[in-house]
């Protein structure tokens, strides 16, 4: 059973989203304090956390800094209906995907679900998953989820790592925006969504804007992104 963490100080969200989620296979705790929730997001005990940006004690941007500076685990961000700088924070700082305020609790559900089959192996995958791929400094093990640049380890989100290796696949060739949030955050843009820009922004902070003298993920205006392919690719295959 998949555990959930909710940090809301919504008493009332919160029972609502157990008395949705809990007859789907979930277990759920709800915490309604940020630095409460900090901490029990830290104990390792939960799949994911879905967290709002208002919250006493800590706001829920600290409580992902937090979080992120010791853990991978995936976190859905809650925020403000037609807010966008809480989303593109909440992003910036390794949010994996965030949900506006009010929500369908069926739309929490699938958003929870997507999320969780990113953050997982489970279930059937392309074989060639497990191979080793390699484009200029950058290798990315499928089979154990580690990239690295250079020989160092970069500590990459689920989102992320799931981003550079649809990217790394298409080395060379256009990735478009719409397909990566299809594939990766399994959902269709929205207008204004800058989801994937974010991601992919944060891509471009841990592995370097260029490799050598070549702009490593290049924007396509209006279409998407090129992972540049500095020369021949080794792919395992």
């Amino acid at each position: 059973m998949e555990r959930i963490l909710i940090i809301d100080d919504d008493v009332a969200l919160c029972e609502l989203v157990v008395e949705y989620l809990e007859p789907l296979g979930f277990e759920i705790e709800s915490i309604h304090r940020g630095d409460l929730g900090a901490e029990r997001a830290l104990a390792g005990e939960h799949s994911i956390v879905v967290l709002d940006v208002m919250l006493p004690g800590l706001n829920g941007f600290e409580v992902l800094r937090k979080i992120r500076a010791e853990s991978k685990v995936p976190v859905l961000m809650l925020t403000a209906r037609g807010d966008d700088v809480d989303r593109i924070v909440g992003l910036e700082i390794g949010a994996d995907d965030y949900l506006p305020k009010p929500f369908n609790p069926r739309e929490l559900a699938a958003r929870i679900r997507a999320i969780l089959r990113r953050a997982t192996s489970d279930g059937p995958r392309d074989v060639s998953i497990h191979k080793v791929l390699a484009v200029g400094d950058v290798e990315l093990d499928g089979g154990t989820r580690v990239v690295r640049r250079g020989g160092e380890v970069v500590e990459l989100t689920a989102v992320e790592f799931d981003l550079l290796e649809k990217l790394l696949r298409a080395a060379g060739s256009i990735t478009t925006r719409e397909g990566l949030s299809n594939e990766v955050l399994g959902r269709s843009l929205s207008p204004f969504d800058r989801s994937i820009d974010m991601h992919i922004s944060n891509l471009r902070k841990k592995l370097g804007h260029h490799f050598g003298a070549v702009e490593r993920i290049k924007t396509v205006r209006g279409v998407g992104y090129i992972y540049a392919q500095p020369g021949a690719a080794a792919d395992g295959k």
